[in-house]
């Protein structure tokens, strides 16, 4: 059986549209809760095979979602290539700060692969147990959005620090993210070659960039990613999320050459639907605040998704990742609407 979310990407009819949520495995699931407080570090957690197969595995016995995403971070990239990385209870990831040259020459690719060696276990592992239904997604993180938090030493800013140096000494900038295109693709490559069938990157703060800035340092190096990995697989399908990306989303989805573009929730899906999903699949976009009220307001949003998506190539997914607070019932309840789709 062809699994629907690989038919989806590849533009084919589905009998229902595939679901899968960004943070699907995480806080908001008591048994998530349960596994993390075995282990003090968060990295440490993400680099323990048997507890990344075990939170990968903990939403689909609930939700039966048509894809597993590997449980891991964005993060992993910038520790494997040597930077400080640490998690902080009430801060979420602390790096040293990369401030000039200095800080880039630490950075090396001679060991990243040999230290992201328990990643690729858990994705072996991972593939080996799921059903013929369900998909494996990898993922990373893409290079803005990585090297926002090793210049800034954190997330949640403006980006002061990164956007002052990318404007400014701009061949030094180029520097790293050559570095981060080099690692992000020799690590999805290798997530491929390990059980992968779908990627996605997350350019998470792709939206702190005006348009000339957006074309070099979000679309450039998102496509050069996508040409590497798909020049050793071609036929792996990837998905590209250039969060608040505006009007900007239609460049993206023409130049980076994904197959998928996820969509956050200001999006209106009356033009994505006419703008992106003549080019690729469009996944999206329920805003997870609405998960997180439930409701007839969620259902609402829910129903107008599918209605106006569902007619093109469509993966049912949120705007940005699982809030903690929010109530597995939601989830059911959003789960239970996908399923039934093609019956209401």
């Amino acid at each position: 059986m062809t699994k629907r979310i690989l038919q989806a990407l590849k533009r084919e009819a589905v009998d229902r549209p595939p679901f899968w949520l960004m943070r699907q495995a995480g806080r908001y699931l008591p048994e998530y809760r349960e596994i993390r407080a075995t282990a003090e570090n968060f990295l440490d957690f993400c680099y323990t095979p048997e507890k990344a197969l075990e939170v990968t595995l903990q939403p689909l016995r609930r939700y039966q979602m048509d894809a597993a995403i590997l449980f891991s971070d964005i993060l992993v990239i910038p520790d494997a290539l040597g930077q400080s990385v640490a998690f902080r209870q009430g801060e979420g990831p602390v790096l040293e700060a990369i401030t000039d040259d200095v800080g880039l020459d630490r950075l090396s690719l001679e060991t990243f692969e040999a230290a992201l060696e328990p990643v690729f276990e858990a994705i072996r592992r991972i593939s080996a147990v799921l059903d013929d239904e369900t998909a494996l997604i990898g993922f990373a993180g893409a290079p803005w959005t990585v090297a926002l938090y090793m210049i800034e030493g954190r997330g949640g800013t403006e980006g002061t620090n990164i956007r002052t140096w990318a404007a400014t000494r701009a061949e030094s900038f180029q520097r790293l993210m050559d570095i981060l295109v080099e690692a992000t693709t020799r690590y999805l490559v290798r997530q491929v070659s390990e059980g992968a069938e779908v990627l996605q990157l997350f350019d998470s703060w792709a939206g702190l960039l005006p348009e000339d800035q957006f074309q070099r340092w979000i679309i450039e190096p998102n496509r050069r990613i996508v040409e590497g990995v798909k020049a050793i697989h071609p036929d792996v399908p990837i998905i590209g999320f250039p969060r608040n990306a505006g009007v900007m989303y239609r460049a993206f989805a023409d130049q980076t050459g994904v197959d998928g573009i996820g969509i956050d929730h200001t999006v209106p899906v009356s033009w994505a639907a006419k703008e992106l999903q003549p080019i690729c699949t469009v996944q999206g976009n329920l805003d997870n605040h609405l998960l997180l009220a439930g409701g007839e307001a969620m259902e609402r949003a829910v129903q107008n998704i599918l209605e106006v998506l569902s007619d093109g190539p469509f993966i049912f997914n949120l705007g940005h990742g699982v809030l903690p607070p929010t109530s597995p019932d939601h989830v059911g309840r959003v789960a239970e609407m996908i399923r039934n789709w093609n019956q209401s």
